[in-house]
């Protein structure tokens, strides 16, 4: 059967200095097609599709669109060409309507039809299956409704190429459902559909064809019904790899931590933590689960004394910490690690290599007036090797390595402390699957230590295999904590979206 091709990208190539990110790059995609771009960080999946929506210039070889050779100068020059692009990050004025922005942006005249544009919009809406109120006000709206915000912009704009990635990355499954629901409903209507997505559960849903990257090239296309997550995988990766994750049975020890009716607000006296109280024992990785901006960050750093709690109690050794800074927390010799969400911010200092950012942690344990330095290069040496870290060396600015890279030397350098409890903020996000099991094992070998682990995720499924229980939060509040064994993806959505649901867990094991 013949195809209709919309988009083909012929020989493409890209250098940013010494770094070869894209190498002779074929890619095609056909009208009413879902076409999964698969890889692993680095792999060169978002420098081919800055190229498709003119963000970036190809080196050499050449696009075609609707049949057409293009060259694009610009953004715009892409949009003229029907292709619009979804990020992960929403780009959306939060004070103004959906319908607002929608049509910021667009050429036209002086005078706004506002009665045209509605009806134009809810014509769209309605033809793709997306329903949205266009008086709604972004800050009204869940995160959700915020992507079918951004999806009609696109199509509003005449976009029938449409980029999307990690479209799925903060969404409920609940709301993941929907989304596969519009983007089916809009190839059926003849959108071409690039997704950019680590989730291989998703891709084998939801895509029609898969193209796998592998170090900059074309490793090969593949119809998605004919293929597997395994193959997929090992086709990234270049290997033979297991994707089961292990959660090793260990015996719980006794409540590491303990947290009682501990409530926040920010910076707007917006409540942000309402009355949460559960308990992190030894030898458990309790997860959290929760949309985006539910609370998980402010818990995290209230825990570690990042962030200012108004009222209620965490108890470490029966003291509680409440009040204290990071410097006050390691001088009453709690030993607790933070893995920060914001590696480059939070986390490490970008400029610096791995050994003056290891020296940051140490540097509370040396006695004297002089840092010593030798221990210190010798500990990042054996970090290198058993982490697998890819990397120059030790004295390597620590921004010019890969997510991975980075994320594994933020871990190492946080476990290496030994510590009784363990936090990790989004430990994968952004890491293809080679990294992320990796980083999984190295937080298991912590639990088998006894060590207490809190786990902040995003991927449910990843939750559901590595956790022993998982917490829910929503809005600040916690709706459920349950055995990770005996509560389903689709009760954790209901959780996510502020359902109250106590499924196995009791009292006892969620509070004090």
């Amino acid at each position: 059967m013949q195809h209709e091709v919309y988009v083909q990208m012929n020989e493409i190539c890209k250098t940013f200095g010494s770094v070869r990110a894209n190498y002779n790059i074929n890619f095609s995609v056909n009208k009413g097609e879902i076409h999964a771009l698969l890889g692993e960080n680095g792999a060169g999946k978002s420098t081919l599709m800055n190229m498709l929506s003119g963000i970036y210039k190809p080196d050499s070889g050449s696009i075609y669109i609707h049949g057409k050779e293009v060259k694009f100068n610009s953004p715009k020059d892409a949009i003229k060409q029907k292709i619009g692009m979804i990020h992960q990050h929403y780009k959306l004025v939060e004070v103004q309507s959906a319908k607002a922005n929608i049509i910021l942006g667009q050429s036209g005249s002086l005078f706004i039809n506002e009665k045209k544009i509605r009806t134009e919009i809810e014509t769209i809406s309605g033809h793709y299956g997306i329903p949205i109120d266009p008086d709604k006000k972004i800050y009204n709206m869940s995160i959700g409704e915020k992507q079918s915000v951004e999806i009609l912009k696109v199509l509003y704009q005449g976009a029938d190429i449409l980029i999307m990635d990690e479209p799925t990355a903060v969404l409920t499954p609940q709301e993941t459902e929907k989304l596969f629901k519009i983007i089916k409903n809009m190839a059926k209507e003849g959108c071409a559909i690039i997704i950019i997505t680590h989730k291989l559960h998703e891709v084998m849903e939801v895509s029609d064809r898969v193209t796998v990257l592998h170090k900059g090239t074309t490793v090969a296309t593949v119809e998605t019904k004919n293929s597997s997550p395994k193959e997929l995988t090992d086709l990234m990766v270049g290997k033979s790899v297991n994707l089961s994750i292990k959660r090793p049975e260990v015996k719980r020890g006794k409540a590491a931590l303990q947290v009682n009716q501990l409530t926040a607000y920010d910076s707007d006296k917006v409540k942000v933590l309402n009355n949460v109280s559960f308990n992190l024992y030894e030898g458990e990785i309790l997860g959290v689960a929760g949309v985006v901006g539910s609370g998980q960050k402010e818990l995290c750093e209230a825990i570690a004394g990042l962030y200012s709690v108004d009222s209620g109690e965490i108890t470490y050794n029966q003291e509680n910490i409440v009040g204290l800074s990071p410097r006050d927390i390691i001088k009453r010799g709690i030993t607790m690690s933070f893995v920060p969400e914001d590696r480059l911010g939070m986390g490490l200092v970008a400029s610096m290599d791995m050994v003056d950012n290891y020296l940051l942690k140490e540097h509370h344990n040396q006695k004297g007036v002089f840092l010593k330095r030798k221990p210190i290069m010798e500990k990042c040496e054996e970090m290198i090797q058993s982490l697998e870290i890819k990397t120059p060396g030790i004295n390597h600015p620590i921004k010019q390595l890969s997510g991975g890279n980075i994320q594994k030397v933020l871990i190492g350098r946080e476990i290496e402390t030994n510590p009784h409890v363990l936090i990790t903020a989004y430990a994968v996000r952004g890491l293809d699957i080679g990294a992320s099991h990796t980083i999984y094992d190295l937080i298991n070998e912590q639990k088998s230590k006894g060590v207490a682990v809190l786990f902040i995720g995003e991927d449910l499924d990843v939750l559901l295999e590595l956790c022993d229980r998982i917490m829910v939060i929503c809005d600040g509040k916690i709706t459920g904590i349950n055995n990770a064994t005996e509560v389903t993806k689709e009760q954790l959505g209901l959780m996510m979206a502020g359902e109250t649901l106590a499924i196995q867990a009791t009292r006892e094991e969620a509070v004090i």
